[in-house]
């Protein structure tokens, strides 16, 4: 028999030709979408760095009550909890990817998102990438120093980033699955340091030495180093798009996690607290090796050392993956950064992703992403106060998260930000100084831009 095609009708084919692409491209959307848990281990993986295994050291200097310093703790997480109710409510009522950019540029002026934007490229994120891969190397090798150098470190960001070049949804995997191994040796550290007994002569202190030291000039100082701790609060802010149905899951994942990481940090003092003692501590940064090292030996100090080392790949793959989204963002409203404005099949912003990663390797092979990190501080804080701010200015919609009592807790975070803003100026002028000339740079780029 002859083989004879069916004919289709040529206003049937019009008709189901659509049709069948908006289904293929809903069903491509559908699985380039990350659910709650996903956003969740990104605003996890941000925050849980290295800070919060080296600010103690610092703070026993001088501060030394135990209440004193589980204060500190529960004011950077009430201060990031507040961050976390209004990137909610500014997430869900934009609904686009790039978090401050968008917030700033949408309800400010686009001039205003751009700094933000720029100052993420060139150091809020590239910075703490590569602080985070030299802080991984440092860690592990005592296991073989030829090993690992800054180089093996260079190519964990190269690594992570090829990872990120594919699909949302390879991200997310990736990104879940070190998120878990972080949380998991959080809580093995937590679990550990309370099965066990406290060593003798302790730095735990319970007296009420607490209600003088809340006046110390070195409280002030202290509740900086926690503020830098809890950074990363907002990181599932920057991928709204990504992000399956952003109005349930994006509040869910920034306050949950926030909550979630506030806990484990007042914990992991206690822990660190009870195992070792004021001089073991004081002036010292890696705390948690002391700590343990105590607890059981030298082996013990050294397993939990190359373990933080290890959990910071989750630290880097979150900033790679929230950090280009901004870039990402600027790079499709501002014609001198084009280049990067384009995305691959899956939906992957492949060039401001691979930029973020050059840049974060240049300031990992120069050694002066501390310096500028420490220059652009200054920066970052102004501009995430200006967000914050914002959401005042914003008239509130239907069917997107509310900000609980607002604007009183956005006013709190205000003030407390003015106040770390004005001491930063104080302390450290010059740096803040050179801070505010890094979005000098930036803001002058904006007004050479070509004509779109």
């Amino acid at each position: 028999m002859a083989n004879h095609k069916a004919k289709i009708p040529k206003n049937i084919k019009a008709f189901c030709v659509p049709l069948v692409a908006q289904k293929a491209f809903l069903m491509s959307s559908t699985q380039q979408k990350i659910g709650w848990k996903t956003a969740a281990a990104i605003v996890i993986a941000n925050m849980i760095g290295t800070g919060v295994f080296t600010s103690l050291g610092f703070q026993i200097a001088d501060v030394r009550n135990t209440w004193s310093i589980i204060l500190l703790w529960v004011i950077g997480g009430v201060i990031a909890l507040i961050g976390a109710f209004t990137y909610a409510e500014l997430g869900t009522h934009f609904k686009e990817s790039g978090g401050d950019y968008i917030f700033l540029s949408r309800i400010i002026h686009p001039f205003a998102g751009y700094l933000y934007a720029w100052i993420s490229l060139t150091v809020g994120f590239s910075a703490p990438i590569a602080i985070s891969a030299l802080a991984m190397t440092s860690y592990l090798s005592p296991i073989n120093p030829t090993l690992f150098t800054d180089w093996f470190g260079i190519g964990i960001i190269l690594l992570v980033t090829a990872v990120h070049s594919v699909s949302v949804g390879q991200s997310g995997r990736f990104q879940s699955y070190a998120t878990v191994l972080k949380l998991g040796f959080v809580f093995m550290l937590v679990a550990l340091g309370f099965y066990f007994l406290p060593i003798d002569g302790n730095a735990q202190n319970y007296t009420a030495t607490w209600q003088e030291e809340l006046w110390l000039p070195s409280f002030a100082v202290s509740l900086i180093y926690v503020s830098y701790a809890y950074t990363g609060w907002n990181s599932a802010a920057y991928i709204t798009e990504e992000i399956e149905d952003p109005n349930q899951n994006l509040p869910k994942a920034l306050i949950l996690s926030t909550l979630l990481v506030t806990i484990l940090y007042i914990l992991l003092q206690l822990v660190f607290l009870r195992h070792a003692t004021v001089e073991n501590l004081s002036g010292n940064i890696e705390v948690a090796t002391i700590s343990f090292g105590n607890l059981f030996g030298e082996t013990g100090g050294f397993w939990v050392s190359v373990f933080i080392g290890i959990q910071l790949v989750a630290t880097i793959s979150g900033y790679l993956w929230v950090g280009s989204r901004i870039s990402y963002a600027m790079a499709k409203e501002n014609p001198l950064w084009t280049f990067i404005a384009s995305k691959n099949a899956n939906g992957i912003p492949v060039k401001a992703l691979w930029l973020q990663a050059v840049v974060a390797i240049f300031l990992t092979l120069t050694g002066t992403f501390q310096a500028v990190l420490l220059y652009a501080s200054f920066a970052l804080q102004l501009m995430s106060t200006l967000t914050v701010a914002s959401l005042l200015f914003l008239k509130r919609t239907k069917n997107t998260y509310r900000s609980p009592l607002r604007p009183w807790l956005q006013i709190v975070y205000i003030l407390f930000s003015i106040w770390v803003l004005g001491f930063m100026l104080l302390e450290q002028p010059k740096e803040s100084l050179i801070g505010l000339g890094i979005v000098l740079v930036g803001g002058i780029t904006y007004f050479f831009q070509p004509k779109a």
